[in-house]
């Protein structure tokens, strides 16, 4: 009996050695830097297909969250978002990296696999299909 026990443990042992380490999983995430150029008195944001795809969002999403966080209104055209003002790359990267944060990211498995639900009342629901996770998020 103790023999079926040691094999059972070496058996063990084995398996967790070739498993793969969680943290190692989603290494290859990253969240897309902003490509924008000013023109006149717009700012215009050409990778936001890309930004979007990323994030499982629709670009008119994303654009709404800019518009609300920069206070200025932004519109989706061309495959561009234009936004009303003058804006530098790094003001913007900082945006986009908090919406992923807190509207794309779970906060339980940092994984980027997650949906938005409504919960009426001006919140929304963060669901992750990775690990069952649901917080809710304010609207924006």
């Amino acid at each position: 009996m103790s023999d079926d026990k040691d094999n059972y443990s070496e058996l063990l042992d084995r398996a967790f050695e070739r498993m793969p380490h969680l943290s190692d999983e989603n290494v290859d995430f990253k969240i897309p830097d902003v490509e924008s150029i000013i023109q006149g008195s717009k700012t215009i944001i050409r990778n936001i297909g890309v930004i979007a795809d990323r994030a499982r969002r629709t670009p008119q999403e994303i654009g709404k969250y800019l518009s609300k966080e920069l206070a200025v209104p932004t519109s989706y055209e061309d495959q561009r978002l234009m936004i009303n003002g003058r804006f530098q790359n790094d003001e913007l990267n900082k945006r986009v990296h908090a919406y992923f944060n807190t509207y794309v990211i779970c906060q339980e498995c940092h994984k980027p696999d997650t949906h938005l639900e409504s919960g009426g009342r001006g919140m929304m629901q963060l669901v992750c299909e990775a690990c069952g996770a649901r917080y809710g998020v304010k609207s924006y």
